[in-house]
This record gives structure tokens, sequence and C-alpha cells, in this order.
């Protein structure tokens, strides 16, 4: 029995069993009361609502249902007032791809709704091809009942249960932290000649992931929350998704270069104790994750308090027995420090303070002219959205004259595989388009054998929903095997009209044409690397930093307050720079990219993801100080801020900058470092580093 635990508490079992319900109900209903001609407009229909379903509160997704039933009501009656005018049909494909598109860009769930609606534009010309009666309004009334009657039973299922999504968003954010955790052991290993470059590029892809993770849990929690004051669980969870941020700010940190820590403490087993003890909290980072998923309490996570005493009497030791090194012993005590409170956020089972600011800034347009406002923002030729929409549009369109030139009947899988395979960018586009077409080939496949080998009935009618359920269950994580279960899903459509075995041949041959096409699209319409720049999203991540540290020297004057406003400029740092990240990754898998632009890019990600390490440790040791001390670090990071700024400008136009050069310290002369608060020598510290990183990045030549 704990297997099927597992089963009914992993994030997809609801999206299956939702999928099982509506496509059980519509194949019953066509084949018990009929009509039997509208069970593939049906499945169809109930299909792509299920692909437009955002993890919204039942308020927030009857109004994402009436938007979706209101596209899919328009495009189904576009697609059959002029599927019978190719002229026509040819002109307002690309202009509807491209506007829907563009849609995309006021916020995520209007990108899925659009990307849905588009999806059921092409179901129509299929759900046309497929019977007679999807040629006429009786197909696309079909279709716009079996999406209602999915919308309706994903109501009901969120109005059962509103917290099922928080809870597991915050699994999932659980679950990405620890696996930045264990990245951040690996930097532990003392070992000569260890490839640090390389594990910083990890630890930068894990956090991109943490990034995203933490994106998703405060949509999930704004949408259940929204202005009210929390109470009760939603209190309970928003102080976790809190307590998650603030292990995120203290796994980010880099309190010594980890290079020189290793050099420093070689014949020493702490960098050992660190890391192993950081791969221990990961291990109870994943018990909190699933501790959450299964609503258990967080008492019985094993935490490694052995482990933690155990340094904390390693380092105590070795300053008994080794001659002080003050920069070593101040990096020692920070980092135990770091530990504790790590170890102590991870068993937290999560409360608001009376006076604290649980507000959340939203993702979602305010008003229609905030929408309006952000599409316009993007009508450019060097947005990702525009660039997109119109690759989309002709590729789309190629497709439809492609389907004209070769077989204008029965060719709508071009168009399908089209939009499915061309992607945002060309790295995932070129994913894509091989996990599509082993799918599909690996689909006709086992649904010739189907056809040919076993006899014809209603038996069929149980593979057929689970093959479309199965299309949910491995979309996002296997999307080969998810392909290879939808073709297979309308292979068994065609199949309820008397023409599968036919469909076997033309569709892996439209399958190929599709991609082609989609192919051709990313290359040599608007291709990302001749428009995009590097160069201004490092720009973005610079001028981030500097907004970063101005916060975070605020609260050395009036003490840690994770404010609205601090939280903002943390999640912004961070979200710049796992959008360079995001970009290098792209940039790699481009053709033809320069090695010395790939080498350079490499090592500016580095270069960033050190930054903000040392951005993370100032935050994650905030205090207030003495109001001398404050003033002095207000002053001294304001002029680093302002050098991030000037360096910002110079990295995006390609021009030589200049050094910071070596600030004006805190403490002053050695004789006052030793009298210095550790608080204080740990900022000055840092605030070196800083300045480190600014004139490594300066230094890089252009490219």
């Amino acid at each position: 029995m704990p297997s099927l635990r597992h089963l009914a508490e992993s994030d997809r079992f609801a999206d299956v069993l939702r999928t099982v319900l509506a496509l059980a109900g519509i194949t019953a209903w066509c084949t018990l009361v009929g009509p039997a001609s509208a069970i593939v407009p049906a499945l169809l229909g109930a299909i792509a609502c299920a692909l437009a379903e955002t993890d919204d509160a039942w308020r927030g997704r009857l109004r994402g249902l009436v938007v979706t039933l209101l596209c899919f009501a328009a495009a189904a009656a576009g697609v059959r007032a002029l599927i019978g005018q190719p002229i026509l049909f040819a002109v307002a494909l690309p202009l509807g791809t491209f506007l829907l598109v563009m849609l995309g860009a006021a916020s995520g769930r209007y990108a899925t709704i659009a990307t849905a609606t588009l999806i059921l534009s092409v179901y129509t010309m299929i759900a046309a091809d497929a019977a007679p009666a999807g040629t006429g309004y009786e197909g696309t009334l079909a279709i716009l009942v079996g999406a209602a009657w999915y919308g309706l039973l994903s109501l009901l299922w969120s109005a059962l249960a509103p917290q099922r999504a928080v809870r597991h968003s915050l699994a999932r954010l659980f679950e990405s932290l620890a696996a930045l955790i264990e990245a951040k052991a690996a930097l532990f290993e003392p070992v000569h000649g260890l490839d640090r470059a390389a594990l910083d590029i990890d630890f930068s892809k894990r956090n991109l992931r943490t990034v995203e993770a933490l994106t998703g849990a405060r949509t999930a929690l704004i949408d259940r929350i929204g202005r009210r004051q929390p109470r009760g669980r939603s209190a309970a969870r928003l102080a976790m998704f809190f307590v998650a941020q603030d292990i995120h700010e203290r796994i980010s940190s880099s309190h010594y270069p980890y290079d020189e820590l290793a050099d420093a403490l070689y014949h020493s087993d702490l960098m050992f104790r660190f890391g192993r003890l950081l791969r221990l909290q990961a291990v109870a980072c994943r018990e909190r994750a699933d501790a959450i998923r299964r609503i258990a309490p967080l008492s019985a996570i094993a935490l490694p308090r052995a482990a933690l005493d155990d340094l904390r009497e390693a380092i105590a030791y070795r300053r008994r027995s080794d001659p002080p090194e003050e920069a070593i012993d101040d990096a020692l005590s920070a980092l135990m420090a770091n530990m504790e409170r790590l170890q102590a956020g991870i068993e937290d089972e999560g409360s608001l303070p009376q006076d604290m600011d649980t507000s959340l800034q939203g993702n979602e347009p305010s008003s229609l002219r905030d929408a309006i406002a952000r599409v316009r923002l993007r009508l450019n030729r060097r947005s990702m959205h525009f660039r997109h929409a119109v690759r989309l549009a002709t590729g789309m369109l190629a497709g439809y004259l492609l389907m004209l030139a070769l077989h204008p009947s029965h060719g709508y899988w071009i168009l399908l595989t089209t939009l499915f395979v061309c992607q945002p960018s060309y790295g995932s586009t070129r994913r894509r388009l091989i996990q599509r077409v082993v799918g599909t080939t690996a689909g006709l496949v086992v649904g010739w054998a189907m056809l040919r080998l076993l006899p014809g009935g209603d038996w069929r009618l149980p593979v057929l929903v689970a093959t479309g359920a199965g299309f949910f269950a491995f979309r996002l994580r296997r999307y080969a095997l998810a392909t290879a279960v939808i073709t297979l899903f309308v292979l068994l459509c065609f199949d309820r009209v008397g023409a599968g075995y036919d469909a076997i041949g033309p569709r892996l041959l439209d399958t190929l044409l599709g991609a082609v096409v989609a192919a051709v699209a990313i290359r040599f319409v608007l291709p990302d690397w001749r428009v995009r720049r590097l160069e201004d999203v490092v720009a973005d991540a610079l001028l981030a930093y500097g907004r970063y540290l101005q916060r975070i020297a605020a609260q050395y004057r009036s003490g840690k307050t994770d404010d609205l406003p601090y939280r903002i400029a943390r999640r912004d740092a961070h979200a710049a720079q796992a959008a360079v990240a995001g970009n290098v990754n792209e940039l790699l898998a481009e053709p033809g990219h320069p090695r010395a632009r790939g080498e350079r890019a490499l090592r500016l990600l580095t270069a960033l993801q050190a930054g903000l390490a040392h951005l993370s440790t100032l935050g994650a040791h905030r205090q207030a100080l003495a109001p001398d001390d404050a003033t002095a670090v207000g002053e001294l990071a304001t002029r680093i801020a302002h050098g991030l700024d000037a360096l910002a400008e110079h990295v995006r136009v390609g021009s030589p900058a200049p050094p910071l050069g070596t600030p004006t310290l805190l403490v002053g002369t050695s004789v006052r470092v030793a009298e210095a608060p550790e608080a204080v020598r740990l900022v000055e510290r840092q605030c070196l580093l800083l300045v480190r990183v600014h004139d490594h990045i300066a230094a890089l030549p252009p490219v």
C-alpha cells in the first residue's frame, strides 16, 4: 500500500485522475447515449482544456475557464468558417497565431490559454478530418462541450481541494532547495585541482530551477491568499515559503573563496565536515518536502545534529591548536553560524510574527490596461515573445501551404507537429523535434500492431481513455513517451470513425514534414543568436545586484527585516542571475557560436554567481551595527552599487570598463582590525570580494 499512497501524493496524480474522469465520461456518454460521431471532437476539446489549466484557486480557475471557453469558441468558429476557403484561411492562420502568442506576453496564465487555443484550433481541423460531423457545427459544439466538461471537473476539484496545489508547489520548492544544497556541498571538496568553475556552473543551473520553484510557490500562495490576512493553514504555508526564501539566501552565500579556503584547510578535515553536514541537510530538506506533500508533522525529520556538534568541536579544536588566522577564523565562524541557522530553517514549521510584512508581489496584470501595456512593451524585434510569435506564425503558414501542395484534405498533422515542435529557443526546439519524431514513430508502431493483430470492438475504449491520461502523466518529464501515447490516442480516435489503419502512413510523413518546417523556422526566421545579446542580460543582472546591495546596506542600520522591498530586491537579483544562466545555456546550444564567445559567457556566468554569493552572505548576516559603522557600510555599499551600475552600461555597449579599485575600508588600519566587531569585518571582506568580481568582469575582453 505505500506505493499506492506515494502515487496518490504525487503532483501529477490529480491531473491524471481528472483527465481519466473527463475522458471516461465523454466516452461513456457518446457510446451509450450518443451521438457516437461526437466522441472524437469532444475528447479533443477535453484534452485542449486540460492543456489550458493552471494551478489557480477555484475563483481564478472559474475566470480562466470563462476566458478559455470564449477563446476556444472564437477559434473553433473561425476554423469552421474558413477551413473551406484556402486563401482566407492562409491569411487568418498566421495572423491568429501571432495574436495569440503575443497575448501570452501579458502573463503566464494568458500564455497557457493562448497555447491551448492554438492547439484546439488544430484539433478542430483534425476533428473535421476525422468524421463528417466534425466538419459541421455539431463537431464544433462537441469540442466546446468536451472542453466545458473538463473545465467543470477541474473547477469542482479545485473547490474540494483548495490547498493541494500550494502543498505540491512548496514540496517542489524544498526538493529544489535540497538539490541546491547538494551542489553547494560539492564546492567543499578538499581536493587540489578541482574544476570549481564546472561546479559553479552546475550550482547556477540548479539555482535556476530553484528560482522557478520559488516563483511557482509564490504564484500559488498569491492566488489562494490574495490581499487577505493569512490565517490557519494558509498562514503556516506562507511562513514555510518565507523560510524557504531564507534557506535559499543562506545556501547561495559564500563566506570565502572556496579554492583559497580549501588550500588553507587542506590538512584539516573541516572542509569534509562542512560538505558532509550539507549533504545530510539536503536529505533532511527532502524529508521536509515529503512531509509537506503528505501533510505530516515536521518533527519526524532526521536532522544531522550530531554532525553539527562535531563540526562545532572541530572548529574550536583548530583555534586552540593552530596559529590564529583572522580571515580564515572569521570565515569559519560565519560559516558555522550560517549552518546553524540553515538547519534551524529546515526544521522550522513556520510561524508569522505579528509585525511581519506578509505581502507578496504578483505577476498577473492588475487591469486590462496593464495587460495591453505589457503586450505593447514586447512589440519589438528584440523581444523573445515577438520573435517567437513571428517565427511560429511563419511556420504555421508554411506548414499549411505545404499541406495544400501535398494532400490538402488530410495534412493537419503537419500543423500540429509544427505547433508542438517550434519552441521559443533553438535548443528547446531541437530537443522537442527529436522527442516528437521518436515518440510519434513509436506510437504509430504500437498503434499499427494493435489495429493489425488485435480484434476491434469497444474494448479499445478503456485504452483510448488510458492513453489520453498517460499524455498528462508524462508530458512534463518524459515528452517522447507522452508523444507516443497521445499519438496512439489520436490513432484510436481515427479508428472510431473507420480511418485508423489508413492514417498511420500519412501521420508519420506529416510528423516528419512538420518537424522540418519547425526546424527551418527556428533556424532562419528571426534566429535568436542574431538579435539576442548576452551583454544585455548581464547588464540587467549587474543593475539588480546594485539595488540588492543597497537594500542590504540599509538593514545594517535598521536591523534585519524581511519586508517586501527587500524581498523584491533579493528576488530580482536571483531572477536576473537565473536569466543569465538560461541565456548561456541557449547560447552554448546554438549552431556555430564562436568558441571564445562561449568561454566568455561561462566566465561571466561564474563571476556573476560569485557576486550573488557575496551579496547573499551580506544578506544572510544582516544585523544592526553601531551608527558610525552603519554609516560607513552605507557609503561603501553606495560606491560599489554605483560601480556596478557603471559597469552594466559598459557591458551593454561593449566598451572597456575601468577597475573599481580598492575602496575605503571600514576598519582602516591593521591595528584596528582585531578590535573591530566581527560583523564589520565580515561586511568589509565581502565588499572587497564584490570589488574583485567587478574588476574581473571589467577585465573580460568583449567578443
